[in-house]
């Protein structure tokens, strides 16, 4: 990440395209874990620099998946402030997760060899 005016890390462009390729499976898999909701999220993927994104982009992608139907949501009430969506994977978003599990180490060993040769 090179800094931007203010000081403040700005993602270059194959780290952000990086990052586009994989969020979803990373949010996947987060949520193989159990319910979230969207700011819980944010928050575990801000854990890891490299992954970190914003409820401008976070928000379209949950939309998106459970258009497609590997999340589902439901609300639950809050004990501090208003309720919240949580979202959790479906039987399908276990089986893309799945499927991206079993296809990361080739795509990763793939790169590698082209990068390092």
């Amino acid at each position: 990440m090179e800094p931007d005016i203010a000081g403040k890390p700005v993602a270059g462009k194959a780290e952000s395209q990086l990052r586009k390729g994989v969020l979803e499976y990373c949010v996947l898999a987060i949520l193989r874990d159990g319910p979230r909701y969207g700011v819980e999220l944010l928050e575990t993927l801000g854990a890891v620099n490299v992954m970190a994104t914003s409820q401008g982009t976070i928000y379209p992608l949950l939309s998106r998946l459970r258009r497609d139907g590997v999340v589902e949501t439901r609300w639950q009430e809050s004990p501090s402030g208003p309720p919240r969506r949580y979202y959790e994977l479906t039987p399908s978003g276990h089986a893309a997760l799945k499927e991206f599990i079993a296809i990361w180490p080739h795509f990763r060993d793939a790169v590698d060899h082209f990068i390092t040769g």
